[in-house]
């Protein structure tokens, strides 16, 4: 391998980059223009918010930098806040990486930067030093080169199975930190476990003699019938239940089955996080038998993978696909309802992608800005296992672990350069976002999150 230590800590010239801006501006026009303000109040908040939103930005920045040249399916966009607890089909609570709407093949490295660099930039926002934030970058740079490097002499399928397990999470948490932080961790394990489609109905809808209804709460929350003006909620509802036909087919046969006993309700869109603001994103209910049985999917589309412009060769007939095929590759435990399909979107668009999955089910999330600097090195080396662990289920196994065997505990310490130089960067882009929208380049709304 010809990549060199200092190049892997090497970030791009300010002259050859890219304009930020005009990378989001791109990105905007693709989106629902009454929620493109929401996306940016939301970036504009603290360097991290838009860190998260800017992957984009990144992409084009690594681009422009040297690379391994190790191949390998990329979760796209690994920052430390897209990682959280959820249950396994087994019903166990699992800690793993759970956001891959820009997963594609590239450069291994090219997901611990994002990791670290988050870790970096997350610890700046908690108000740690530069010093304790680099050792949290460098860190999780450490935990994931010995977890990959020792993947290579385990066996595929123990590559495949391996897991990390959240209640010994929590268990960990209790020996290492103080009371105050076990009983926040249980605390969020606990609310994790009661997130599912029962609890979901509670939060979202109401209920007449009809049943239950989505609850309109615009522009966060928007019940189909109030999106799709001019349609007749026969012929809106004809759409939904042929989409999710053709979704059903995309599903293995026993849990195709299992589908078939719900029969669909309503939809409405849903504005979530904060790189997705302005997608088209969408909820449908749908019942059992019994009133008790609710089921809960969330319908979202799937663009173009950020990383695609920079790594060709790879083509895919349905985005949503691509995002099930690198969830289901990368993840250990996947959601039993994950698929796909094309539809129409209703505001504007026509054959849009969109992946399926379940709303909630049993989700949850370290509370970063909560972190102490010993809670985020915890966490760093945590997400950087969890990282090996998502790499190791691939064909480069071997290769990435050659590679990192070879340059050792400089790997470390590039990683943790690297971070320090692109948080700089990083605060840079977010100080001219705030400027484009105080001096009216850009729209700002600010708005309070919906149920």
């Amino acid at each position: 391998m010809t990549l060199s230590v200092d190049q892997l800590a090497a970030v791009p010239e300010s002259a050859d980059r890219r304009d930020p801006m005009e990378i989001l501006k791109t990105q905007d026009r693709t989106r629902l223009q009454g929620l493109v303000p929401v996306r940016h109040h939301r970036m504009a908040e603290t360097p991290f918010t838009f860190y998260r939103g800017a992957a984009a930005v990144m992409a084009s920045d690594l681009s422009l930098t040297p690379d391994s040249g190790v191949i390998t399916q990329l979760c796209g966009d690994a920052h430390l806040s897209n990682f959280g607890m959820f249950r396994s089909p087994e019903r166990a609570m699992v800690f793993d990486l759970n956001d891959f709407d820009e997963t594609h093949p590239g450069p291994f490295e090219g997901d611990v930067k994002r990791l670290a660099a988050s870790l970096m930039i997350g610890s700046q926002a908690n108000g740690f030093d530069e010093a304790t934030a680099r050792g949290a970058a460098r860190q999780g740079a450490k935990a994931y080169r010995k977890r990959m490097v020792a993947s290579a002499g385990r066996t595929a399928l123990d590559c495949w199975y391996a897991r990390v397990d959240a209640d010994e999470v929590a268990a960990d948490l209790g020996d290492r930190f103080d009371t105050a932080t076990s009983s926040h961790t249980q605390k969020v394990l606990q609310k994790a476990r009661h997130r599912d489609s029962a609890q979901a109905l509670e939060k979202l809808c109401y209920f007449d003699l009809a049943g239950a209804h989505i609850k309109s709460d615009p522009p966060l929350l928007v019940p189909a019938n109030e999106v799709t003006v001019g349609m007749s909620k026969a012929e809106m509802n004809a759409a939904f239940i042929d989409g999710f036909a053709r979704y059903r087919e995309t599903l293995p046969g026993h849990v195709a089955e299992l589908f078939s006993q719900y029969t669909f309700i309503e939809a409405a869109r849903k504005v979530v996080g904060v790189g997705s603001v302005g997608t088209r994103c969408w909820i449908a209910l749908f019942g059992g038998k019994h009133a008790t049985d609710p089921l809960f999917l969330q319908f979202k589309e799937a663009s173009e993978s950020v990383l695609a412009p920079y790594v060709p060769g790879h083509e895919y007939g349905n985005q949503g696909h691509r995002v099930v095929f690198g969830q289901q590759l990368l993840q250990a435990s996947s959601d039993i309802f994950l698929g796909w399909v094309q539809a129409v979107a209703f505001e504007g668009a026509t054959d849009t992608d969109f992946y399926v999955r379940q709303l909630r089910d049993g989700k949850g999330s370290v509370v970063v800005e909560a972190l102490s600097p010993e809670g985020m090195e915890y966490y760093a080396k945590l997400c950087g296992e969890v990282l090996a662990h998502a790499h190791a289920r691939t064909a480069a196994r071997h290769e990435i672990a050659e590679y990192l065997s070879g340059v050792g505990k400089a790997f470390d310490a590039a990683i943790a350069d690297f971070s320090v130089e692109y948080s700089r960067i990083n605060l840079n882009d977010h100080t001219r976002l705030v400027a484009a929208i105080e001096d009216g380049q850009l729209s700002s709304d600010a708005l309070e999150t919906a149920s």
